[in-house]
């Protein structure tokens, strides 16, 4: 049980309060981790699950878009409840749905079934991670706060790209079936963690909001001018650099590799770039500064897409989805430190907003690819996304940090 945080800190000493955080930051990453295994599983089975419910591989990667388009659009609203009832409340409810549609959808006989059970995965997924952010942020002082993010970050994004290799492992030998059997297992067993380990956090002293108070916090999250950009260059990433992820096993397809396993490791590539980020990003901080680890996140984010665009096969497909990660995490973790700031009386609601567009981008994403690769090819489509994503991180650089610089 966590040590209670009572208000005033009369009695608890700050040693305690301490070490009462880093436990509950490690239950909050164990729950993120697990809740995010489901959300690339489906990447390298889609050929599998195209095949065995009777579907084009272009519609089964339709799976990936009812995932994250509910998951966006009901962000605005999960938001402000975990700001009234509570997020570690919300965040234990959301991960038992989970678990219960993930059983559910290895035992989906149809296309249709499995597509209403992603799309309910998607909204309960919702209630999970960008709860975590906020109550992150509202645990930990704001110069800490990068390093503590990226490991929520670093939580999340393993458990994308973890879901996804082991998907590929479990779907080459038993198929894509045992995938969502394996995520309900790991889901139950994370649930029972999560249970014991939340017992007594109601102490943590995390602000509560009223319902009627809602509108006005959007208001005053909206009339901070960085919430435009913040948000904005989190729904391009997601459209330009997630985006691809469903098309990795088909790309790798058309160079002749069909292993799912194979398409697996590629994507976990992704998550590599997310150990480089996690275990660096403190020294590069105090080194060179955010303005040049945001400059670096865009340039190695361009690096691996123009790397996939050259389709060398799946070594050199390794290789960028590896410096497309270290990309992403140096420029989208410096975005949510920003973001955490937009409103600190309603944070649940502004890092709603930020998934919401994020997810929004990673939802549209695939369909964007789908027409390019189909109109002008793999590569130029490719290429177009490596341009869309240089120029995200010079418009945060010029309209966050130094924008921020000069503000008194």
């Amino acid at each position: 049980m966590l040590p209670k945080f009572v208000s005033g800190g009369a009695a608890m000493t700050h040693e305690l309060r301490k070490r009462g955080t880093s436990r509950l930051l490690n239950v909050v990453g164990l729950i993120v981790f697990a809740t995010s295994l489901f959300v690339r599983a489906v990447d390298p089975v889609i050929p599998k699950i195209a095949s065995d419910l009777w579907v084009e591989a272009a519609t089964a990667a339709l799976l990936s878009t009812a995932f994250a388009l509910p998951y966006a659009i009901l962000q605005p609203l999960l938001g402000p409840v975990a700001d009234v009832v509570g997020k570690t409340r919300l965040m234990t409810v959301c991960l038992l749905l989970l678990v219960i549609a993930a059983g559910v959808s290895a035992a989906a006989t149809s296309f249709e079934v499995l597509l209403i059970l992603r799309v309910l995965s998607g909204v309960v997924s919702g209630g999970i991670y960008p709860v975590s952010m906020a109550l992150v942020a509202d645990m930990v002082p704001i110069g800490q706060r990068q390093v503590a993010l990226s490991r929520i970050l670093f939580a999340g994004m393993s458990g994308n790209l973890l879901g996804a290799t082991a998907s590929g492992i479990v779907g080459d030998l038993v198929g894509w079936r045992g995938v969502f059997l394996v995520l309900a297992a790991v889901g139950a067993l994370v649930l029972v963690a999560a249970l014991f380990g939340f017992r007594g956090v109601t102490a943590v002293q995390t602000p509560r909001v009223s319902l009627r108070s809602v509108p006005a916090n959007y208001r005053a999250i909206f009339a901070n001018p960085s919430a435009k950009v913040c948000y904005g260059a989190v729904f391009l990433e997601g459209v330009f650099i997630f985006g691809v992820f469903p098309y990795v096993a088909l790309l790798l397809l058309a160079g002749g590799e069909a292993r799912a396993s194979i398409a697996g490791i590629v994507i976990s590539g992704f998550w590599v770039g997310g150990v480089i980020y996690t275990i660096t990003v403190g020294n590069l901080l105090e080194m060179f500064g955010q303005r040049r680890v945001m400059i670096a996140g865009g340039c190695a984010a361009v690096l691996g897409l123009v790397g996939l665009a050259l389709g060398a096969g799946w070594p050199l497909a390794l290789g960028a989805f590896v410096g497309l990660g270290v990309g992403f995490y140096l420029l989208h973790g410096s975005i949510q430190v920003y973001m955490t700031e937009l409103a600190p009386q309603a944070r649940a609601s502004a890092t709603a907003l930020h998934s919401s567009s994020f997810f929004l981008g990673q939802a549209l994403g695939p369909i964007a690819y789908g027409v390019g690769f189909g109109l002008i090819g793999a590569g130029a489509s490719l290429g177009i996304g490596a341009i869309a994503v240089a120029l995200i991180a010079v418009v945060v650089v010029k309209l966050l940090h130094d924008r921020a610089a000069k503000e008194p």
